[in-house]
């Protein structure tokens, strides 16, 4: 396993073009400049004016433009820091739009406020003036009880860069000053990093060397943990300090305020699955181990394939194959925008020094998606793959029919459009290939990545997340200790005996960033559920399934999540999605658990 190469080391034609946003990079900074003038111009321009139905549609038309100014040049900041943060360029014109963005956020928060402060029937003629704004002031109305004095929403706003520090921090933590080394293991050395691990060795059939990989990684967490943990502190503090400054009783109704459903749906998805699922996923896991010839099956073993030796390489070529194979179901105009995302090098796929952990999708308005990700050549990255081109998929569809206001569907269902593609490719590698092996290592994947890193990964982030901000809704504090506890706490009631939770488990809180991005873990599996349900549909009906999809897709955020998923043919006001759900996923394992008798009869 080599050494990250440098990002000036890396093939361009394996990195993303950033050109869409900005053409020249000498332009970011008097780009940047006039548009902070043209935000302080329109304050001056609209501040005070707003008193009647006609007035709010002027200044939302004339908001909603400047708005969209500023997403290219945003998304090229962050995109920029994204493949490497050691980039010292990077790190300050990043951190001169946050600056800028503060000041511009400051001076733009009139508009809410003065809005607030009209009479509900005047938003509501204007709402009929003007259907384009109907949605964006209904949601609008639905925050007035928490809307606080403007000049005290103008402070806040003005702070927005400052409380958005701790997530910097544990980024520039984890992937700059972190610096793991190598490791040894049965007499060799080898390199060790955030990505190396989490796209590697985590996945090494070698027993010795995973664990060795294993141990060595936590011991380089172990050393950031009291750092990383006030840092989480600090940001958690703040958003239980803005809860309480907007009334809500529990800074989980304060984030769920936004997502637009209620703590039933959240606690259901974390209660059910966390009770229902742990008897097929320990099921897995022995069937794992009794594989892998493993004594002793171990938290540092559950990401181990199968079959490890029946484990094809796949090129990024390759992958694009299986990609439009898969979503040729999803018709033309889809995979058009499938075919433009490889060819015009929307994806950065090169693993490199510095570069951020994971895989994402960035949508700006107005422009193309990004993908990020490290390529391994695994056919579990195709799975991630073909997931990033589901949220590509979604906002591209959404950008063409909605406008900057009306684009942003809820958190809770932000997962559903990208789950759906995995369970696609699912659905096309079961049904195009009758060998024992390939469909058990298929099926082994869809468990392993789809099921295993949505509905359990981030599942248990979510179980554990819900207990954190229940101390601090109880006004506590939480350390490295506690946080390491509570963590624990949540691997051993979720595996039982089935696993023995190394040492070192408990700092998985430290690797996940979306501890910093409200209650995201458990609309993985809100979306998944989803989709799950929309892709049995699709392969039963063809067609007209696929159609209630695509106008899901283009709804954006102009329906609640209950009324995106009842456009699918699916209400998850009820618990018989989740059951059915997790009922699928115990008929995968049972299917695993077959086809290995199966395999082992056919070669004794």
């Amino acid at each position: 396993m080599k050494v990250l190469p440098l990002r000036k080391d890396v093939a361009a034609e394996e990195t993303w073009d950033l050109t869409d946003l900005l053409s020249n990079e000498a332009d970011f900074e008097p780009t940047l400049a006039q548009l902070v003038e043209d935000a302080l111009s329109f304050e001056q321009q609209y501040k005070g004016t707003i008193t009647n139905a006609q007035k709010v549609i002027d200044v939302l038309t004339a908001f909603e433009e400047l708005q969209k100014k500023f997403v290219p040049i945003g998304t090229y900041a962050s995109l920029n820091l994204e493949t490497d943060r050691t980039n010292d360029v990077a790190q300050m014109r990043a951190a001169k739009f946050g600056t800028a963005i503060g000041k511009v956020s400051s001076a733009l928060s009139f508009v809410r406020s003065e809005l607030l402060a009209l009479d509900e029937a005047v938003l509501q003629e204007a709402a009929a003036l003007s259907p384009l704004y109907k949605r964006y002031l209904e949601e609008l109305l639905k925050q007035k009880p928490h809307q606080l004095h403007p000049e005290v929403e103008k402070a806040l706003a003005a702070f927005s860069a400052t409380f958005d520090a701790p997530y910097k921090t544990y980024n520039t933590t984890k992937l700059v000053d972190m610096d793991f080394g190598e490791f040894e293991a049965n007499g060799e050395k080898h390199p060790l990093s955030f990505v190396l691990y989490e796209n590697d060795w985590e996945f090494e059939a070698n027993t010795d060397v995973r664990r060795a990989a294993f141990q060595a990684f936590s011991n380089k967490l172990r050393d950031y943990q009291h750092t990383t943990a006030q840092v989480y502190n600090t940001h958690i503090q703040q958003e239980k300090t803005m809860a309480d400054l907007r009334g809500f009783n529990s800074v989980i109704d304060y984030l769920l305020f936004d997502q637009d459903v209620d703590r039933s749906l959240y606690n259901r998805q974390i209660d059910l699955i966390t009770k229902e699922l742990a008897p097929h996923m320990r099921r897995y896991a022995t069937l794992i181990q009794k594989a892998n010839g493993i004594d002793q099956m171990t938290f540092a073993d559950l990401k181990i394939a199968l079959d490890p030796e029946y484990d094809p390489r796949l090129s990024m070529a390759e992958a694009k194959e299986y990609v439009e194979k898969a979503l040729a179901v999803m018709g033309e105009d889809y995979n058009q925008l499938m075919e433009r995302a490889f060819n015009e090098r929307w994806i950065d796929y090169a693993p490199n020094k510095g570069k951020s952990t994971g895989a994402f999708c960035s949508s700006p308005y107005g422009s193309h998606p990004y993908i990020l990700m490290s390529w391994n050549e695994q056919m579990n990255e195709v799975f991630t793959l073909i997931h990033e081109l589901g949220h590509a998929g979604h906002f591209a569809n959404t950008y063409e029919h909605q406008s900057y206001l009306n684009s942003r569907p809820s958190l809770y269902f932000i997962e559903a459009p990208s789950t759906m593609n995995e369970m696609l490719l699912a659905n096309y590698l079961l049904t195009h290939n009758d060998d024992l092996r390939f469909k058990r290592w298929v099926i082994s994947n869809i468990v392993a990545k789809t099921y295993y890193h949505n509905f359990v990964t981030h599942l248990l982030e979510a179980a554990y997340q819900r207990k954190v901000y229940e101390l601090i809704d109880a006004r506590e504090a939480v350390n490295a200790t506690i946080l390491n506890q509570l963590k624990r706490s949540v691997l051993e009631d979720f595996w039982g005996d089935t696993v023995a939770i190394s040492e070192g488990a408990e700092l998985t809180w430290m690797r996940q960033p979306h501890y910093y991005m409200g209650l995201y873990p458990y609309t993985y599996s809100a979306g998944l559920t989803i989709s799950t349900q929309v892709s049995q549909r699709i392969l039963k009906e063809g067609a007209p399934a696929v159609e209630d999809w695509l106008a899901v897709l283009r709804a954006g955020g102009t329906k609640s999540p209950v009324e995106l998923a009842q456009m699918a043919g699916v209400d998850i006001t009820t618990d018989q999605p989740l059951r059915d759900t997790i009922a699928y996923i115990g008929h995968l394992i049972d299917e695993l658990e077959r086809l290995t008798v199966e395999i082992e009869a056919v070669q004794q």
